[in-house]
């Protein structure tokens, strides 16, 4: 039992002590009663520590546990909702129903999880796709097992200077204060000579275990007990060193855990080298390196999330020696043997160094990107890797990601959802959602304006009380800043903008927020230019950058921006999963036909800027996409969201809306991706591999 559970239980009757049950399985993260009941003990507490069960529950004290037993209320709503954590557990699921499955249990790895703020062990898309995966799989009853890396520091927190810069700080985190326990297993991995340990710790999310390792162990080196400090830290050889233990230790500490997976799914190349301890272990049972590499292929899954090389992590033969010269022969392979496996040696290429995709695609039988577009754009870029194929029969697919939606969704649109749509709305089909055609106008429109309400509330809390305007059109942008993201189209033409941001009858305003990597300057330097704008005098009051990204400033701006805004640079963006969670929410896109938004886009939905992709001249080529983006603003999006009736209710906005919903609600949920996986990569590999 956690120590804060100990506390609990001493300090309330039994009853209550069934809230021990909900602070130990992140399923409370997307049960909206629960935080509700979690908000009822102490709602000035609650908010105080930033909705997290753990911190509230430590800082009751004594008298307050006494003064909400004596609440029959509390003491109900508690039974109740540890009842329903523990039939969400066991109650037979969709793949308990589906038709007989060889699968019987899948590990999925993942440098990052975005699982909740309180919980800070992600960077991005990456991490929140992974966390999203790992709820939907609990929603759905698939037997899913997961791995990652738990990081003393996590990813880093932002702040802006008085320059408007980015700075990073990095606060150590305690276990003990998060919802981790400790499963008692501790693996070793060797690092060139250095014997490392690290211990594994279990977060429970619904009915699915995440194993994270953790390497600031009693008795590691310094520099062993460093390498689970920060996710995205140090340099390539840290990357590296961190990448080897999540593979390989990650590998060691299921068969610590006594799991014995089918299936082995890497999200991104990070894990990669689990493919390479599965050989090793496979050859010590008296398999040859052939035999063992075509069993291994048979069980593994590779998800791609880059469209770009530059994204795919290498490393160069000296440094893979260091560490894999003595790790080769175990394989029953080489040393160059080994290193074949990650080279591209494609026509005209001959790249020595070691990438982690192209080992991801040799040693997966079966392997996708994460859109359709981007399925197309990763055949084309791996396609020497299969040189007697044509490129559209290079082997790497495509399932588009979804977004966990009840994660996501506001309380008053998704109860505006489970009216029309039904109580399972967020595992509902097409037909279905078809029942938000009878949605009262004024009922959408209340809705969407207590998110837009609160989104204010909470900026103004964040930044500054003078900030934004609660019944403007209010257009969000919120991602990693990256420079093929451009973030900062919108400056371009600084005057449109400002034309746009002081207009008196029809106000917009605009909600920005996100974190570049802490080496990439150029990201910085876009953070930079749009905090300098909204401190401009005359446009700061509808021109925001709110710091320190994370999943409840995400949350947030889902569920209160009108617009959705998203323009990176075609091919770039793999999928892009924030325009689903804000569309669920009722927010209209309005994006590039990139990622996920190509192939979704049926031009009732939300707004296709014009994209220029062919076009060399990169800087010709944002201004004729700004162009595009500000006729969309000026001549549609504003003129529609204040075309008003007599009783200031927007009806066509609110029928755009309502298409949004009938044609994304069914397709961008996690609970259509993650069937998807089960059907027609987990199951078909299961069918064809020996357990483990």
């Amino acid at each position: 039992m956690h120590p804060r559970e100990r506390k609990l239980v001493t300090h309330i009757p039994s009853a209550l002590a069934a809230l021990s049950e909900l602070t130990s399985n992140l399923h409370w993260t997307w049960d909206r009663d629960t935080q509700h009941l979690f908000e009822s003990l102490d709602p000035r507490a609650w908010q105080s520590c930033g909705g997290d069960p753990l911190q509230l529950i430590a800082g009751i004290t004594a008298e307050r546990w006494e003064a909400l037993a004596d609440n029959p209320a509390i003491v109900a709503a508690t039974e109740h909702a540890a009842q329903r954590l523990r039939n969400a557990l066991v109650e037979p699921r969709w793949f308990q129903t589906h038709a007989n499955s060889a699968l019987g249990l899948i590990a999925y790895f993942s440098p990052e999880f975005g699982i909740s703020e309180t919980l800070p062990q992600y960077a991005g898309g990456l991490g929140i796709l992974a966390g999203d995966h790992l709820k939907a799989a609990s929603d759905l009853g698939v037997p899913l097992a997961a791995v990652g890396l738990l990081y003393d520091e996590g990813y880093f927190r932002q702040q802006l200077n008085a320059d408007g810069m980015q700075e990073e700080r990095y606060p150590p985190l305690d276990p003990h204060s998060l919802p981790l326990h400790d499963t008692g297993v501790q693996i070793a991995v060797d690092f060139a000579g250095d014997l490392v340990r690290a211990n594994v710790w279990r977060v429970q999310v619904g009915r699915i275990s995440l194993y994270l390792l953790d390497t600031n162990v009693a008795g590691n080196s310094v520099e062993a007990g460093t390498i689970t400090d920060r996710l995205y830290g140090g340099d390539n050889e840290h990357r590296l060193r961190q990448e080897i233990l999540l593979g390989i230790g990650g590998v060691r500490a299921l068969r610590a855990l006594g799991l014995q997976p089918q299936v082995f799914h890497t999200n991104e190349g990070h894990a990669g080298f689990l493919s390479l301890e599965r050989i090793r272990e496979l050859v010590a049972t008296g398999l040859t390196f052939t035999e063992a590499v075509a069993s291994v292929r048979a069980g593994g899954v590779f998800t791609t999330h880059t469209p770009v090389p530059a994204g795919i992590d290498r490393f160069n033969v000296e440094l893979m020696k260091k560490y894999f010269l003595n790790f080769a022969p175990e394989c029953g392979c080489t040393f160059d043997e080994l290193m074949a496996i990650g080279q591209d040696d494609t026509a005209g290429i001959n790249d020595k160094a070691f990438n982690m995709a192209v080992m991801g695609l040799r040693l997966a039988g079966r392997a996708n990107g994460v859109a359709q577009l981007h399925g197309k754009v990763s055949r084309e870029m791996f396609a020497g890797l299969w040189p007697d194929l044509p490129v559209d029969e290079v082997p790497i697919g495509a399932i588009t990601n979804g977004v966990h939606a009840p994660t996501w969704v506001g309380t008053h649109i998704g109860q505006l959802l489970a009216r029309s749509v039904g109580p399972e709305w967020a595992e509902a089909d097409a037909k279905a959602w078809q029942g938000v055609d009878a949605l009262d106008d004024h009922d959408v429109l209340l809705a969407r304006r207590q998110g837009r309400a609160a989104l204010v509330a909470f900026v103004r809390s964040r930044v500054s009380d003078e900030l934004l305007n609660p019944h403007a059109l209010t257009i969000g942008f919120a991602r990693r800043f990256a420079t093929y993201k451009r973030a900062t189209l919108l400056l371009a033409q600084p005057e449109r903008l400002r034309v746009l941001l002081l207009q008196s009858e029809r106000p917009v305003q605009f909600v920005f927020a996100g974190k570049a990597h802490p080496a990439d300057q150029a990201g910085k330097d876009m953070i930079r230019e749009i905090e300098l704008f909204a401190r401009k005098l005359e446009v700061g009051h509808r021109f925001v950058f709110v710091p320190d990204y994370d999943m409840a400033v995400a949350r947030m701006m889902y569920h209160g921006c009108d617009v959705w805004l998203n323009n990176p640079r075609r091919p770039l963006e793999a999928c892009g999963t924030s325009g689903m969670k804000a569309a669920l929410n009722g927010a209209l896109n309005c994006s590039i036909l990139d990622g996920w938004w190509d192939e979704c886009y049926d031009g009732s939905n939300g707004w296709a800027i014009e994209s220029t992709e062919n076009d060399p001249d990169l800087a010709a080529r944002d201004h004729l996409e700004a162009d595009s983006l500000f006729n969309l603003l000026e001549r549609e999006i504003v003129p529609l969201f204040y075309k008003r009736d007599d009783n200031d209710v927007p009806h066509d906005w609110i029928a755009k809306m309502k298409a949004n919903w009938k044609s994304l609600g069914p397709f961008v949920t996690a609970t259509r991706m993650v069937r998807e996986y089960t059907t027609e990569l987990y199951e078909p590999a299961a069918a064809q591999t020996l357990v483990g």
